[in-house]
């Protein structure tokens, strides 16, 4: 009988992996690469789409997979950050969403289940991942149009419980919504989920991760931290945490209002720091694991990993902290979270 994600998080800080296109970035990757024979005479430029990998290099996403788990993620992501009808629009590929998420779910759950059998008391996971499409419901692209919408909530739940689906249908063992920058999005996907859920007639675990922009402390949609706590706490999810934007030092205050409030577990995969003037990530694994540490000595954290910029080196050393450490402890929702 296969062991449940809310078992292991009890006992232990489970391990998130580090960033895809980081690595997929290292192979250098033509654009006969990502087209592969499949998508030989497509009519569009597809480079840079790394989703569509899982399909054409699918060799590639595999081993970016296993050298993670090997570094001791317990968790990989699917190749499918931009896995919905909505952002592969750009490369005029909606009709391969499907075959996107099944496949990149599918090729991740390989390598978890090699790594599990080789390993039966350390299992591996899959999360699906559910990114924020390439478009926002509450903000307009339009500073003379504020009303415009370029896209709208139902057509976010179509997206989204597409690719739900195809990566629930591909072995994903959990969803994970993340880079939110607009809540409202976000609500679309869990919208979309719950559908599939009651159209499977089974539930598969959630984690919510969001992305605070700036300084600001806040989204891109202008909700503070708390703010984006509250009005995700009605769903029962696994954990609720936040990602990207910035670095493990920028991300601490955040990350400790929600380890104060949340009634989830909580997680966070920053960035390697901020990138430098050529857009590039500069901070080792030894300077990255050292700020996580601390957020594991104040016990913020039940889920830990990296974003970009990070890589297989990255993860070992987070991998490695974490294993020093307890799991945070989760307290109630009704002593934690407040409308106030």
């Amino acid at each position: 009988m296969a062991i449940k994600i809310e078992e292991v998080l009890q006992n232990r800080i489970l391990v998130l992996d580090g960033a895809m296109g980081t690595m997929i970035q290292r192979h250098s990757l033509e654009e006969e690469d990502f087209r592969g024979k499949r998508f030989k005479n497509h009519t569009h430029p597809v480079k840079g789409n790394n989703d569509l990998l899982s399909i054409t290099r699918p060799d590639i996403i595999k081993e970016i997979h296993a050298l993670y788990y090997a570094a001791g993620a317990d968790i990989a992501e699917t190749n499918t950050f931009s896995g919905t009808t909505i952002a592969q629009a750009d490369y005029q590929l909606e009709d391969a969403v499907y075959d996107i998420n099944y496949q990149s779910a599918k090729i991740a759950r390989e390598v978890a289940d090699e790594f599990t059998a080789k390993e039966p008391d350390k299992p591996r996971f899959v999360a699906g991942s559910m990114g924020p499409t390439n478009r926002t419901a509450s903000l307009s692209p339009d500073v003379n149009d504020p009303g415009f919408r370029a896209v709208t909530f139902n057509e976010l739940v179509i997206a989204y419980k597409q690719q739900a689906e195809a990566l629930l249908d591909g072995g994903a063992d959990i969803l994970l919504v993340e880079t939110v920058f607009d809540t409202l999005n976000a609500k679309a996907a869990i919208f979309a989920i719950e559908e599939v859920f009651e159209e499977k007639g089974k539930k598969w675990p959630v984690m919510v991760s969001g992305t605070i922009t700036d300084a600001s402390g806040r989204t891109l949609s202008g909700q503070t931290t708390e703010a984006f706590l509250v009005s995700l706490s009605h769903i029962p999810l696994l954990s609720i945490g936040l990602n990207c934007a910035l670095g493990a030092e920028q991300l601490r205050p955040y990350l400790q209002t929600l380890s104060n409030k949340a009634p989830f577990n909580v997680s966070a995969h920053p960035n390697a720091g901020l990138p430098n003037e050529f857009g590039e990530y500069d901070q080792s694994p030894e300077e990255m694991a050292e700020l996580i540490d601390g957020f594991m000595q104040d016990n913020f954290l039940n889920i830990v990993g990296g974003c970009c910029g990070t890589t297989p080196d990255h993860i070992r050393m987070i991998a490695e902290v974490a294993a020093k450490h307890q799991p945070r402890v989760i307290f109630s929702q009704s002593s934690t979270v407040s409308s106030q």
